[in-house]
């Protein structure tokens, strides 16, 4: 009996320790799991909710709109467990906290996460003990606006964590206690039955609990579908597994509802940025070594700033929508396997068209077939706010292998072709070609290039004479700019001059000429005594005519150099004031209150130019150099180059002639009475130093 009952005893013991190391392997891993979990779900959290509200953020951060800036704000500090929300300008000035007032406004952020805030390229992961800081930068194409940071406090999910634990621990302590006593009970009634109760608490105790616990593992890697054996015994372990159970269901759920915010648009629903990427990288990591081809569709809406500008992002809003609505029904016409609409960001659409081996079908065709559906649906207009709306699509269209081999080459080769498609007018559709890559790359060497070259003495000023018609007297010139590149050589001025207005170069470039030609004009008459009456004429570039600072420049470039502000003329485009006439008219008005003069180039091959002689004061027009080019030949050009000559005299303007090459052009303006002219028979474009020679 004695070694009977210390057989039972060691048992019993035995049992006791076996549940005891169970016990606290479920309490570990299951603490473990819990705070991986949280840790992870709020990481996944704070990253997407950083990322999305970065793409909130462009457009008002753009604008300075710190009401818009506020209201995003708001809505992310509302959220458990943020402690804070900072959006950042690209020095790292905050410009909005969340709060009414901004005491911080324009001060540089200062706490430890600052400084590798402010430095990171992309989205930035900071912690601590106490704190956890995601932040994402906000940007424009490639231009760096400032970014946005988000502190979530990790104090709460430590206390969650230890509350859990607690609770487990507590339970299981609970559970071992009951089952001991009946252990105890079960040991002094019947001894013989010792070995049975064993078993019994084996197969009912301990395996419940490793099976939780190898649950837990398997849910701490992720591995949600793990299936729990929930059976229907009602005490305190089958409530544990039941428990289990739910919770499992429930981080499988939170952890769907995450990855749906992560990899969906929150306006279209279409799949964003980032589910198009890991389909793309999907797709082609399948097409390795088989045959078949993939296009790439990259679609932009066309002037869709001009929505928000006039009708308020709200309105952009429903536009999207509805062009959303109208792609996809476009795109669900065509009989194509697995196609992936996808919102890129902003007003950019990205459309996956796949055709596997053996179909017979012809993908370059079916994209261009689609492609020339969406532009035609595009076209049709929105009614938005009971207003109606015009717009367009460009696409850009980039085909796999052909064009590329990888996801990130077809993304780059796509959006060429896209600004291909609108450099051609836009509403179209181009394909991408090795020639328009190398075309982009040219550019881009260009700009380059046209940085620094004034500076480097590359750009330089030629002044073609202007002649009164009447007796070939010399009365002003004609600034012009020339670029001698060291290894292009001479690059011709409309392909630089676009360069430096698509580049915003002629912001810098155009104010250095407009001072170098009046300081040049003033010294023509401090020397000599004819250039006292000669006049200057500096060209315009649309993108300087809508600057705020124009009549500034002007003022500057007259103060500094001293000329009188009667011999400065600007020459203007017709186009350049498209737009905004009220604004442009009142700017010029002023100047010509200073005595500045007013010309409107290549008058006649606008849309409007009578109407904007109307809109816009001016104190001359040039006569476009096509239609004297054929003067002599083409009647029609002849009638109305009269007909301008005769309109302009009766409202009382002046009238230039460009591009006189003949002799004979020379006396049909001159009969038909036009007061001025330039070309190469009056004189070709001279240095500053063959001026000098002519004027002495």
């Amino acid at each position: 009996m004695a070694a009977t009952v210390l057989i039972g005893l060691v048992s019993v013991a035995l049992v006791m320790q076996q549940q005891k190391q169970s016990q606290r392997q479920i309490v570990t891993l299951s603490q473990r799991s819990m705070h991986a979990l949280a840790s992870q779900r709020l990481l996944s959290r704070g990253e997407a909710v950083s990322a999305q509200l970065a793409d909130a953020l462009v457009n008002p951060l753009y604008y300075s709109d710190l009401e818009a800036i506020g209201s995003a704000v708001g809505n992310v500090l509302r959220q458990p467990d943020v402690s804070y929300v900072l959006v950042y300008d690209a020095q790292g000035r905050l410009v909005h906290d969340g709060s009414q007032d901004i005491e911080r406004y324009g001060q540089r952020m200062s706490d430890p996460f600052a400084l590798e805030v402010i430095g990171a390229g992309g989205q930035l992961v900071q912690r601590d003990d106490s704190m956890l800081d995601v932040s994402t930068p906000i940007r424009i194409g490639d231009q760096r606006l400032g970014g946005v940071r988000i502190g979530y406090s990790l104090a709460t999910v430590r206390d969650d964590e230890v509350a859990m634990a607690d609770a487990m621990q507590a339970r299981l302590d609970e559970i071992a206690r009951r089952h001991l006593v009946g252990l105890g009970a079960l040991l002094l009634v019947l001894l013989v039955l010792g070995g049975l109760v064993a078993a019994v608490l084996q197969r009912r105790l301990v395996r419940p609990v490793r099976q939780l616990a190898a649950a837990a593992q398997q849910i701490e890697a992720g591995h949600y579908h793990v299936e729990i054996p929930v059976d229907a015994r009602q005490d305190e372990i089958g409530d544990l597994m039941r428990a289990f159970d739910r919770m499992r269901d429930s981080i499988a759920r939170h952890d769907r509802d995450i990855r749906r915010m992560a990899y969906t648009d929150p306006l279209t629903g279409l799949a964003n940025r980032l589910a198009l990427r890991e389909s793309l990288d999907q797709r082609l990591l399948q097409m390795q070594g088989a045959a078949g081809q993939l296009a790439l569709l990259f679609a932009d809406v066309d002037n869709f700033k001009r929505v928000n500008d006039t009708l308020g992002h709200d309105a952009g809003d429903e536009a999207l929508v509805q062009f959303t609505a109208r792609i996809d029904a476009a795109v669900r016409e065509f009989d194509i396997a697995r196609p992936q609409l996808a919102r890129f960001g902003g007003d950019e659409f990205v459309i996956l068209l796949q055709v596997p081996a053996g179909s017979g079908a012809d993908l370059r065709d079916v994209a261009a077939a689609l492609a020339a559906r969406l532009v035609e649906e595009v076209a049709r207009p929105i009614d938005i706010e009971d207003r109606r709306v015009f717009l367009g699509i460009s696409i850009g269209i980039t085909v796999f292998p052909d064009d590329a081999g990888s996801a990130t080459m077809l993304l780059k080769n796509g959006d060429i072709a896209m600004y291909q498609a609108k450099l051609a007018g836009k509403n179209g559709y181009r394909f991408y070609s090795l020639a328009l890559d190398q075309a982009g790359e040219r550019r881009i060497h260009m700009e380059q290039e046209l940085r620094g070259a004034w500076e480097r003495g590359e750009l330089s000023l030629v002044y073609q004479p202007v002649v009164r018609m009447e007796d070939r007297a010399l009365v002003g010139v004609e600034t012009l700019l020339r670029w001698q590149h060291p290894e292009l050589g001479h690059v011709a001025a409309p392909v630089f001059i676009d360069v430096a207005e698509q580049s915003g170069l002629i912001d810098v470039i155009g104010p250095l000429v407009l001072r170098a030609a009046c300081i040049q004009a003033r010294a023509w008459q401090r020397r000599f005594t004819k250039a006292g009456a000669l006049f200057i004429a500096v060209n315009v570039s649309p993108r300087q005519l809508h600057s705020t600072v124009f009549a500034a420049e002007i003022e500057a470039a007259l103060h500094d150099s001293g000329l009188p502000p009667h011999l400065l003329h600007l020459e203007l485009t017709e186009t350049a004031v498209i737009g905004d006439e009220a604004r442009i008219g009142q700017v010029l008005g002023e100047l010509r209150t200073r005595g500045v003069k007013i010309w409107l180039d290549d008058f006649g091959t606008g849309f409007s130019g009578l109407n904007h002689l109307r809109r816009v004061p001016v104190d001359g027009v040039k006569i476009d150099r096509s239609f004297v080019a054929d003067l002599l030949r083409d009647p029609d050009d002849l009638a109305l180059t009269s007909a301008i000559i005769s309109m302009a005299h009766s409202i009382g303007i002046t009238v230039v002639a460009e591009g006189v090459e003949t002799e004979g052009q020379y006396e049909v303006l001159r009969d038909r009475g036009c007061d001025l002219g330039q070309g190469y028979w009056l004189g070709p474009p001279l240095t500053a130093a063959e001026c000098d020679a002519l004027l002495a």
